[in-house]
């Protein structure tokens, strides 16, 4: 690190956990975000201004008047403009140490799994179970940290399927595809502006854990919040041994 960054990273460096050996993690880390939107911002915030060195940035979408509720990479001036091109540039002025690739494409297949291989940790800031599956499966195949994070209403969770441990679950243990779950997606059901924050900030919080090696991340936790109440409650998740994903005769 020269002169500057120790300066803009100095309370980072003044934590015993982090100190100068993780900020300097944190610099050569590259981390994937999946969904600039509600919660994909403040996780993106949070890890530009931290430092780490590379994000990439994928959202296929652009920006909608509906979305500045809550979606604090964007400006009203954007509206139009793909999302992760308008996070790309809100990023860069916050810190211009840190290099934002945009992904204005749908990741896909071979492109997804491409990205992820690429990622020291990977967040699924997205809003749909289909592309939530996807990023495990790939997650799970090239053994990438997942910190995944839901918000809708009032309710949000955030947990972490970590499968560099041999007994960590993966997203499918939990929420396995193909059963009868209904979507759900804010534009009908709505959500709470400060909610996503919460979430995504949460998500920010956990990734960073995991790329200095600082605490002990959600890996086998799942955390939900009644922002009604203002209450976390926390349910252990245990790895399925007949998961198709990540179970002993999961398919290579």
């Amino acid at each position: 690190m020269n002169d500057e960054q120790l300066l803009r990273y100095s309370r980072h460096v003044l934590l015993d956990e982090i100190g100068i050996e993780g900020q300097q993690r944190l610099l050569e880390a590259r981390a994937l975000i999946v969904g600039a939107g509600g919660l994909g911002s403040p996780a993106a915030f949070y890890l530009a201004t931290a430092g780490l060195g590379s994000l990439v940035l994928a959202d296929h979408d652009t920006v909608d008047l509906t979305n500045l509720q809550r979606q604090i990479l964007h400006t009203t001036d954007r509206v139009g403009r793909y999302k992760a091109e308008s996070g790309k540039q809100t990023l860069n002025a916050i810190n211009p140490d840190v290099s934002v690739h945009a992904l204005t494409q749908r990741l896909v297949d071979e492109s997804l799994g491409a990205q992820v291989a690429a990622a020291d940790v990977v967040l699924d800031c997205t809003d749909n179970f289909a592309t939530r599956h996807a990023i495990n499966r790939a997650c799970v195949r090239h053994r990438k940290p997942l910190v995944s994070g839901a918000a809708i209403r009032f309710d949000g969770q955030v947990s972490v399927f970590d499968l560099r441990r041999e007994d960590a679950p993966c997203y499918h243990c939990l929420f396995p595809d193909g059963e009868d779950v209904e979507e759900v997606n804010c534009a009908t059901m709505g959500v709470f502006a400060p909610l996503v924050g919460i979430v995504g900030s949460t998500q920010a919080a956990e990734a960073i854990k995991i790329v200095t090696g600082t605490g002990t991340s959600l890996s086998g936790r799942l955390l939900m919040l009644d922002a009604l109440a203002m209450k976390w409650h926390e349910v252990r998740v245990s790895r399925d041994p007949g998961c198709p994903v990540c179970g002993h005769h999961a398919a290579g």
